[in-house]
């Protein structure tokens, strides 16, 4: 049994180039200098024919479309085998209105990312003759595609933007922000594509990965402010930095973890220059910083 992970999207919220943005990576996106990234998303298999979609980016069309793995076998049938949700930010679900095809999935999430979905009426175009809602607690095994498992745990994170009020807690630890443990063939895989804080239990819960694809989104907390963007830190989006004494790099020094891979990087980060001294620094620390159609075999 091979446990396979494709990257279908390495980018997070808006992609690179963003449509509406001129920093640096954007504008060498644009010219082609360096590789342009879709919006985060990522698909596994246990054994290459049946494939799960670890939340649906809006460009999901394009992704399938560049992934054999996923394309259909007959008139309308398909390896996909089942989709599951994070969280509820619009570059992670917004994607399930192009899977509304009359296509036969499952898709998966807790409890209040469903509700998320159940109380925006447009994604009843996903008919539930085809798509099945299957709602998962935390910490609860299930089969999320053929022999392949998976179990749901809290992270660090925040409620999408579309629903934060006054006050925004970027830290909440329960159903609206979730990582994914999966397991096949006896290898042990973590997806956590939205971090905040590494807490201890999280910590323990990872050590000894055979390999986690993490939160990457920036390189440095103020990096937005700084570029002139945002008034928004890293932290204020619900995002651990790369670097700092309380980034990942340093988070993840002292762990036993086999293969560190980051995923959801924004566009203003510079890891996604593939010279830049700063890429180069992720990679010494021995992580791979992912690319829209890397795959990863475990």
């Amino acid at each position: 049994m091979t446990f396979r992970a494709q990257i279908l999207g390495a980018a997070a919220g808006g992609g690179l180039p963003q449509w509406n943005c001129g920093c640096e990576n954007c504008n060498l996106a644009r010219s082609g200098a360096i590789p342009a990234q879709t919006q985060s998303s990522v698909a596994f298999s246990a054994n290459g024919k049946d494939w799960a979609i670890l939340n649906a980016s809006p460009d999901i069309r394009e992704q399938m479309a560049r992934t054999p793995a996923l394309h259909p076998t007959g008139r309308r049938e398909l390896p996909l085998r089942s989709v599951l949700l994070t969280n509820g930010d619009i570059d992670h679900v917004a994607g399930l209105l192009t899977l509304r095809e009359q296509q036969k999935f499952e898709l998966f999430a807790t409890g209040e990312i469903h509700q998320v979905i159940t109380d925006n009426p447009i994604f009843a175009a996903l008919n539930p003759a085809f798509v099945t809602r299957s709602q998962i607690s935390l910490d609860q095994e299930f089969e999320l595609a053929k022999g392949l498992t998976a179990k749901l745990f809290a992270v660090p994170g925040k409620v999408p933007l579309y629903l934060e009020g006054d006050s925004v807690q970027t830290d909440l630890e329960g159903e609206q922000t979730v990582g994914v443990h999966l397991s096949a063939g006896g290898r042990n895989v973590f997806y956590i594509p939205g971090c905040s804080t590494m807490h201890a239990d999280l910590r323990a819960r990872i050590d000894g990965a055979d390999m986690v694809l993490f939160d990457g989104t920036l390189w440095r907390d103020d990096e937005m402010v700084i570029a002139g963007l945002s008034q928004k830190t890293g932290q204020r989006m619900g995002h651990m930095s790369m670097s700092g004494p309380d980034g990942s790099l340093e988070a993840f020094a002292d762990m036993d973890v086999k293969q560190k891979v980051f995923v959801h990087m924004n566009n203003t980060n510079p890891v996604l220059r593939p010279t830049s001294e700063e890429k180069k620094q992720v990679e010494a620390a021995g992580w791979t910083v992912a690319c829209d159609g890397l795959e990863l075999v475990i």
